[in-house]
């Protein structure tokens, strides 16, 4: 199937290995290391690699035992893969589109599951913009606060910003700066989630919520949480 989205144009699969990892989630565009230890995803990654080096991450369905994946998750390809001595691996997965896992097509040696991607539909309202300024409001305030981002990822997306080794300071500006150049709402909640949420859960919310409009409101309701937060806590 072809898709666009954050991955324009790209050919999926109709099905995909699916790694369930407790608290991950991985988002488009997003790069997510991952050392492969357990003989079953050893197997999916070589599976991978043979074929057409992608997979699905999924989070964990909290409080069940018996492992099951939350229904909505990211598909991701292996950009990088090194194969250690002793069998294990440590890889690169960017992560492509949100999916929708279907019927689970085999258990083992891993799970395979049937997946519709979901790709963003563009967003532009008032609201939206509206949402977007409120974001970038409450980003600016949590950065004032002493949260950090990862420079390397703003860079990457966005441009513009110094990396502090070459010894050149990064103020809060640079990065709202740097923030500003994302164009995408969608994807700007996205790494705002990725960045800023530290509740696995919250950013697995934001990965779930494929409405661009509703992702920025939850987004603009952790960010509030989080600063709430961080207050108490300076004022004890």
């Amino acid at each position: 199937m072809t898709v666009r989205g954050y991955a324009p144009f790209m050919e999926f699969p109709d099905r995909a290995g699916v790694m369930i990892l407790g608290g991950a989630c991985l988002f488009p565009q997003a790069l997510l290391p991952l050392f492969i230890f357990e003989p079953r995803y050893r197997r999916l990654l070589a599976a991978s690699l043979e074929g057409h080096r992608m997979f699905i991450i999924a989070m964990a369905r909290p409080g069940v035992s018996r492992e099951s994946p939350l229904p909505l998750a990211g598909l991701g390809l292996v950009r990088a893969s090194v194969e250690n001595e002793d069998g294990t691996s440590n890889l690169v997965l960017q992560g492509l589109t949100r999916v929708r896992l279907g019927k689970v097509t085999r258990y083992k040696p891993y799970r395979e599951m049937k997946f519709e991607p979901l790709p963003d539909h563009p967003a532009s309202s008032l609201l939206v913009d509206a949402l977007h300024s409120r974001v970038m409001d409450l980003v600016e305030t949590r950065l004032r606060q002493g949260a950090t981002m990862s420079l390397a990822l703003l860079s990457q997306v966005a441009g513009g910003i110094t990396d502090p080794l070459t010894g050149s300071d990064v103020t809060v500006s640079d990065c709202m700066s740097a923030l500003r150049r994302v164009e995408e709402p969608g994807f700007l909640a996205d790494l705002v989630a990725l960045m800023l949420l530290p509740n696995p859960l919250a950013r697995q919310v934001i990965l779930q919520t494929v409405d661009v409009t509703d992702r920025l409101k939850h987004l603009v309701r952790f960010l509030v949480a989080e600063i709430s937060r961080k207050r108490k806590e300076d004022a004890e």
